[in-house]
């Protein structure tokens, strides 16, 4: 006869190897019996929260609720250098947009997908709508509030016959008076329910039960109060409770209030003050570099991931970010020696590869590129991806010289995204080659309908009008290309000509 775990100790087994369901399943047998177990009921709240849990640190993404009707001030003039929302041109010295492809908000697209990297801040709510917000899908995310309200309707499908606990029914002044329960509780009502305002009640009650004492209580009201768009309120708890007790979670949670207050320079400082405490802190030099790259200095960033590095040489938001900066600086040899160590490390997707295909055909190792983009599109998991890999293989078609073929590729990355302006851009310009102006023409206003931000398309519309003659339209294209890329010289001179055409008229 085998021996049998008793099973409290069973569930606590499984809890600790990640075996959620297996854990829950076997704390609601315990509860079944008289009298219910405290620590059974306890035990699955904190396996009931495990298995939604997702780290309130990094995801951060700002919906079009949130960025479009933001009652907090903010200076409309910001000086250079003080806001995220006003990126002014490459502070640091890196490369122009003529090099390196730019979001919606005017910053240089990172080495590194996170939230809130991907489209900026746009200006009006038609651009809002338009703009792609997450990295796989085209639709944009209405509302933050709505991500969190579809996490909460996890606790429906965890038990079929209702919620576990009924919070509506909870005595919460009874539990705020046990310590222990209550921060499991919290936790599930937080992240589990989707409750804020019972959460933020259950923090307020064992928060005055432990005398303001307890930092770790301070810390979830903010997240309460972050949550509910209070960001004054939620910075006045994060900073009671570093006063309390030196957390670099603390900090990370405050750093990201500065940033909603778009206070980057205030969150930099602060970066830098919880270093002098915790030194070579992953997490904040990391933070501070994410910081100098969204604020377009670029030279900044690259020396704080390599501090990143360091500390952790398998950082792999570091690694690729400092990739992308050597592949976009002219050094793809460097960039790929980066890309293969992410390859070592176990990375293993269509976006390496895709990168890797590019290295390897900027540093003319021709025998790699080819095999690396058939790499990518075997990996590719959606017509995003498809789309990317096209494209790139029509830039190595153009590169070496076949017209044709790249004509081919980007017509497959249209196929496979309709809304690829870059892609738009590109086929244009090759019916310019072949003398198709209209369809050259209409191309070229697609593209710079579907990405205002680019100066590409309006630079290309305004040399084509001015061939054949339409110089108002070509003075109005050349007017958006300046506003997009105020630095490109070509474009100066096409506007000087275009001022001396009109003066002589």
């Amino acid at each position: 006869m085998g021996l049998e775990l008793e099973p409290l100790f069973q569930a606590w087994s499984c809890f600790r190897r990640r075996k959620f369901r297996q854990c829950a399943d076997l704390c609601s047998q315990l509860l079944e019996r008289p009298p219910g177990e405290q620590a059974a009921w306890s035990l699955k709240t904190r396996a009931l929260t495990e298995m939604v849990y997702v780290d309130e640190i990094d995801m951060d993404q700002e919906g079009i609720a949130e960025m479009m009707l933001d009652e907090n001030a903010i200076a409309q003039v910001a000086r250079p250098g003080t806001s995220l929302k006003l990126p002014g041109t490459s502070q640091g010295g890196g490369p122009s947009p003529a090099v390196r492809p730019v979001t919606q908000s005017g910053r240089p697209i990172t080495g590194f997908v996170r939230p809130s990297t991907q489209g900026g801040r746009p200006s009006t709510m038609e651009q809002a709508i338009k703009t792609p917000r997450t990295a796989l899908t085209a639709r944009p995310i209405t509302s933050a509030s709505g991500r969190y309200g579809r996490l909460g309707t996890a606790s429906m499908l965890t038990n079929p016959d209702g919620p576990f606990i009924n919070l509506s029914r909870l005595n919460l002044a009874k539990y705020a008076q046990k310590p222990k329960l209550a921060k499991a509780l919290f936790e599930y009502i937080f992240h589990h329910e989707n409750d804020v305002k019972n959460a933020l009640d259950l923090a307020a009650l064992a928060t005055e039960h432990a005398q303001f004492k307890d930092w770790w209580w301070k810390v979830q009201i903010g997240k309460c109060y972050y949550r509910l768009g209070l960001y004054r309120e939620a910075e006045k708890q994060f900073k009671s409770a570093l006063k309390q007790q030196d957390m670099v979670d603390t900090i990370l949670y405050l750093a990201k209030v500065y940033l909603r207050l778009d206070q980057p320079v205030t969150a930099l400082n602060l970066f830098k003050q919880g270093l002098d405490r915790f030194p070579g802190e992953v997490t904040l030099i990391c933070g501070i570099a994410r910081i100098y790259e969204e604020m377009n200095n670029i030279s900044s960033a690259a020396e704080y991931y390599k501090d990143v590095l360091k500390q952790d040489n398998t950082h792999v938001e570091a690694i690729a970010c400092i990739g992308s900066n050597h592949f976009y600086a002219d050094q793809p040899e460097i960039a790929l020696r980066f890309y293969r160590r992410l390859l070592q490390m176990g990375v293993y997707n269509c976006q390496l590869f895709n990168n890797l295909g590019l290295c390897c055909f900027y540093a003319q190792q021709y025998d790699m590129t080819l095999s690396s983009f058939e790499r990518a599109l075997f990996l590719a998991e959606n017509e995003e991806e498809t789309a990317d890999v096209w494209y790139n293989l029509g830039h190595v078609a153009v590169g070496i010289g076949d017209l044709n073929l790249a004509y081919q590729c980007f017509k497959l990355t249209l196929v496979n995204n309709n809304d690829y302006a870059e892609a738009y851009n590109n086929l244009a310009v090759l019916e310019m080659q072949k003398g198709h102006v209209e369809q050259a023409r209409a191309l070229l206003q697609t593209a710079s309908s579907l990405a205002p931000h680019m100066y590409e398309p309006h630079f290309n519309f305004a040399i084509l009008s001015e061939k054949v003659g339409d110089l108002q339209r070509s003075y109005t294209a050349a007017q958006k290309s300046e506003e997009a890329f105020p630095g490109h010289v070509d474009t100066q001179q096409l506007i000087k000509q275009l001022k001396q055409h009109f003066a002589m008229l």
